[in-house]
């Protein structure tokens, strides 16, 4: 942290200096003083910034990322990642139905609960599978993400410079047996994926990055 520097206060003289005189003092120094030592003013030619400027954007990469569990055939189902129970709503209690269509995955949200920091301690899941057997694991998500990677399907050449800035979403799918785990990312496009639609200029595809059946 830089300080401020601190000039002395002449000595009490019985005479004030008029007011004209201190303003011209002061400008002189401000002249004279570079501007690198100005601790009110940053520097433009600071090479930190200049190299942030000129870092590359891909591979993508995060460094947080959003985090939401989905269960679907099981009795019971617990999800507890970063000291936080995931578990839907009621799934600890009750029986989770099948998906409603073939397609559920891509309704699924990007995450809602988001901000954490690449990467907590595995994610511990304990649930009843339909059979009536009950199954724990952990499911390491910083292994499974380990060199901080961004999953999506669209070209670099068609993404915008400069438009990733944001974090992707981890999803945790425990179906029956099955725990799957899937990344959904807001991609920015160049071109409208939707024709016509102005507002299409992203894509959120659901990829797939791990699976096991237990």
């Amino acid at each position: 942290m830089r300080t401020c520097r601190r000039f002395p206060r002449p000595a009490p003289t019985g005479r004030r200096i008029p007011t004209l005189l201190r303003v011209a003092a002061f400008t002189i120094i401000a002249v004279l003083v570079p501007a690198g030592l100005n601790p009110a003013m940053a520097n433009p030619s600071d090479p930190a910034d200049t190299q942030e400027a000129s870092a590359p954007m891909f591979p993508l990469r995060f460094a947080f990322h959003a985090f939401q569990v989905f269960c679907y055939n099981t009795l019971r189902c617990q999800v507890i990642y970063a000291n936080h129970n995931f578990s839907p709503w009621k799934a600890e209690e009750e029986p989770s139905p099948p998906p409603r269509s073939p397609d559920y995955r891509d309704h699924w949200p990007l995450a809602s609960n988001i901000g954490i920091r690449n990467f907590p301690p595995p994610a511990k899941v304990r649930w009843t599978s339909m059979d009536g057997v009950t199954h724990e694991a952990e499911v390491a998500i910083g292994t499974i993400f380990k060199d901080e990677r961004v999953l999506y399907r669209v070209p670099d050449s068609e993404i915008p410079d400069r438009s990733w800035s944001g974090e992707p979403g981890i999803l945790l799918e425990v179906n029956d047996r099955t725990i799957s785990v899937y990344m959904k990312a807001f991609i920015a496009t160049k071109t409208e994926q939707i024709p016509g639609n102005k507002y299409s200029n992203a894509r959120e595809d659901v990829i797939l990055a791990w699976t096991h059946t237990y």
